[in-house]
């Protein structure tokens, strides 16, 4: 019998939570943040690129999405709301390529290789083009959340709407090259006391990106 299967799903269940209810009477609201999907790209073709590869990332963070073949469109395009639980000294990584400071504390990342065998998608000049959005988005909330966000690799290669330039990341990931994605990548760390809920709502274009802490 395979028991050790179990017992590591059993540990990594005790570090998130893939889904809970955000309660006011025992939850502060750090920060919130969002933007408009369809400001992303002046050009609606490039646009519509990064908002599905958007959404189809969130998917993949959600585990709506496992694989290119669970991807539907019109299901991905649906509204979205889906929240996790961070606990205390514990990382978010964007993708699973991460600096040697935080191979112990990564416990989530949004489970995806934004690319072409993923279903993601290219606007002619890169496949998965957008996935930086979804993590400056990420970073902007975090850092004003007060909690320990890390982003190694700036943006500052090209403008993304509504997200103010000093908190552009860039996200990179190739297969065999994993010391440069891991500077290309968004770390969050809980440094708070209590556990930290991240809330993923999306609706009539807009995605916001909320950030709670647990009051026990």
């Amino acid at each position: 019998m395979n028991i050790i299967g179990p017992i590591l799903f059993f540990l990594f269940s005790q570090f998130i939570t893939p889904s809970v209810d955000v309660n006011p009477a025992n939850t502060k609201q750090l920060a919130s943040e969002q933007i408009s999907l369809e400001k992303r790209y002046d050009n609606l073709y490039v646009n519509d690129v990064f908002k599905d590869n958007i959404l189809l990332n969130v998917a993949y963070l959600s585990g709506k999405v496992t694989k290119k073949e669970d991807v539907n469109w019109k299901e991905i395009e649906k509204p979205i709301n889906y929240k996790f639980t961070l606990l205390p000294n514990k990382t978010f990584a964007f993708h699973e390529d991460v600096l040697e400071k935080y191979k112990n504390s990564v416990v989530k990342t949004t489970n995806a290789n934004f690319n072409y065998s993923d279903g993601f998608k290219s606007d002619g000049y890169l496949t998965g083009d957008g996935v930086c959005h979804l993590a400056s988005l990420m970073y902007l909330a975090a850092k004003n959340a007060g909690l320990d966000a890390y982003a190694p690799t700036n943006h500052d290669f090209a403008v993304i709407p509504e997200i103010p330039k000093e908190y552009g990341v860039s996200i990179y990931k190739m297969p065999g090259s994993s010391s440069a994605n891991a500077l290309q990548n968004l770390y969050i760390t809980n440094n708070k006391k209590n556990p930290i809920i991240f809330e993923f709502a999306y609706k009539n274009s807009q995605l916001k990106f909320s950030i709670y802490e647990e009051i026990l």
